[in-house]
């Protein structure tokens, strides 16, 4: 099969590599469509991401859809031919983590294009059967490979504790940003605010589920005037976590989702003095049924996100490509 590998550092090379075979209680999937995420980029540019380190030749990618290509022992052969779209992690299933429902902090995960587990920028995968999501026939292949980072949204807003009638601040209006926005409302947020410094941002956040925007450098914008019940960051810039931690309401919930400096300053006392929770996320549980759900929902087109296509053969140019203004999310096409 064709493999996009990751040699070293900025080094990008097409190889032939064998197509893997599924072991008992997993699938061998046809890539179709993979996103292309900021860790991947991240790896590209700088080789690592803190302590996941670039040090032997990797594939890249974990957003991926595809269709189930063989079975591995014990998998009904009744599922080649399906369209599914694949949770990216193998938990261990058998530390404290994994048995009390935290399989994402699992010590042992093996989470594809982290080093040194492979990922999708290839034509076959292999994954575990029952993180092989069937997806509707009604889903283009690039949504469905678009909802491991709506499950990202997804598994912020929940954090969030966002219930009907909530307000929600939501910062960056990036493509997660975008992801949360359209969670938020899944979750019945009514008042859906995004903040972003740049104006098309904040014109096309609109279109995915923002009910309005603020400009965090306007010279009037005061954060405190929100009064939000929930706060989640997307940008990973400090004074976008400062102002949001001042728009939250008394016993309001702040989620850390952009990843940002190693440290930050923190008003201490303002989170004490109005019982401010304030956590972060590492991946999500048990997402996928909530974001398939929610992608079917007539008023949330994923395909709207998509804003580049890039073949195969032609990875390293999505990984380098220069984001505009407008950018959102781009796709490798591997198959169609």
């Amino acid at each position: 099969m064709r493999a996009s590998v990751l040699l070293e550092k900025g080094v990008v090379e097409m190889q032939e590599r064998p197509v893997p075979r599924p072991e008992p209680g997993e699938v061998l999937v046809r890539v179709r469509a993979v996103g292309v995420c900021g860790s991947d980029v991240h790896y590209y540019k700088e080789g690592r991401i803190g302590d996941f380190v670039v040090e032997e030749p990797l594939i890249l990618g974990h957003e991926v859809s595809g269709v189930v290509a063989g079975v591995g022992a014990g998998v009904p052969a009744e599922r080649i031919g399906q369209r599914v779209a694949i949770e990216p992690q193998r938990p261990c299933r058998t530390c404290r983590q994994c048995t009390t429902g935290h399989l994402n902090l699992c010590p042992q995960m093996k989470f594809y294009a982290t080093p040194p587990i492979d990922g999708a920028f290839a034509d076959y995968v292999t994954a575990p059967a029952e993180f092989a999501f069937p997806i509707p026939d009604s889903m283009s292949d690039n949504a469905g490979a678009l909802l491991e980072p709506f499950s990202v949204g997804m598994w912020a807003t929940g954090k969030a504790g966002l219930a009907p009638g909530s307000t929600v601040l939501i910062s960056g209006a990036g493509p997660i940003g975008a992801l949360a926005s359209l969670a938020a409302r899944s979750y019945g947020a009514t008042r859906i605010v995004v903040s972003d410094p740049i104006a098309s941002r904040r014109e096309k956040i609109l279109e995915f589920g923002a009910t309005e925007t603020v400009d965090p450098l306007a010279s009037d914008f005061d954060p405190a005037r929100i009064g939000a019940d929930a706060f989640i960051e997307c940008s990973g810039a400090t004074p976008a976590l400062l102002a949001g931690l001042q728009a939250l309401r008394p016993f309001g919930t702040a989620v850390m989702v952009g990843l940002g400096a190693e440290e930050m300053p923190i008003p201490v006392q303002h989170i004490m003095n109005n019982e401010i929770t304030l956590t972060g996320i590492f991946r999500y549980v048990d997402t996928w049924p909530k974001v398939i759900a929610a992608a079917e929902s007539p008023d949330v087109d994923l395909d709207a996100l998509v804003t580049a296509e890039f073949p195969l053969e032609e990875a390293e140019a999505a990984l380098t490509q220069e984001p505009g203004e407008d950018s959102m999310k781009t796709i490798v096409v591997v198959s169609r």
